[in-house]
């Protein structure tokens, strides 16, 4: 189990490295890191995410940009781990809480077995999430500052706003994203007058 969990934390690492949502790769520097391992980025810092797709445990596919307009809150996970065990409530009473305001989840289960993973969702969260055994899917986010478990909040224009770097909780999560779909609401098509010459 020591050994799964330090290949994970590896390869999430190594995601890191390679990543490249936007130029720059250590685009957290520009942002504000509290001692909680939370990072929050001004949106002048923020980095632009884009181009994410993948298989569903469920054997459906996801596309990020079928999220457009919305906050997106991605969750990396694994059966295998603890923290994410004791997060997952919390997560699924934000996704509840939040879903009206245009708030959408996805989990990405990473090292882990497909059964194993949808037992571990069954009864847990009503949100999917992306089946990414070889942290593939990892790497299409910017993951400098991700381990597993960890929390990214993208904002209504598909940028990282946050990034939580642990297992959160109720009382921190929801508020972070309520903030940030408050930031810019969701808009409704102009409405067109009919106007009578007369």
């Amino acid at each position: 189990m020591r050994r799964l969990v330090a290949v994970t934390v590896a390869a999430f690492a190594a995601a890191g490295l390679l990543a490249g949502c936007g130029e720059d790769r250590n685009w957290a520097k520009n942002c504000s890191t509290t001692e909680n391992l939370v990072v929050e980025c001004a949106v002048a810092d923020r980095p632009q995410v884009s181009g994410v797709t993948g298989e569903l445990l469920d054997g459906g596919s996801y596309d990020i940009a079928d999220e457009a307009g919305k906050v997106v809150v991605v969750n990396f996970w694994g059966s295998w781990c603890a923290p994410c065990r004791a997060e997952a409530d919390d997560l699924e009473k934000t996704y509840q809480a939040t879903k009206a305001k245009e708030v959408s989840f996805i989990g990405v289960n990473s090292r882990d077995d497909r059964d194993a993973a949808i037992n571990f969702e069954r009864g847990r969260v009503t949100y999917p999430s992306i089946f990414d055994f070889d942290a593939k899917v990892a790497l299409q986010f910017d993951v400098s500052q991700v381990s597993t478990p960890a929390t990214l909040i993208l904002d209504r224009q598909g940028r990282i706003a946050v990034a939580i770097r642990r297992a959160t909780t109720l009382g921190e999560l929801q508020p972070l994203v309520e903030k940030v779909a408050a930031e810019d609401p969701p808009t409704t098509p102009p409405t067109t007058l009919n106007r009578t010459e007369g």
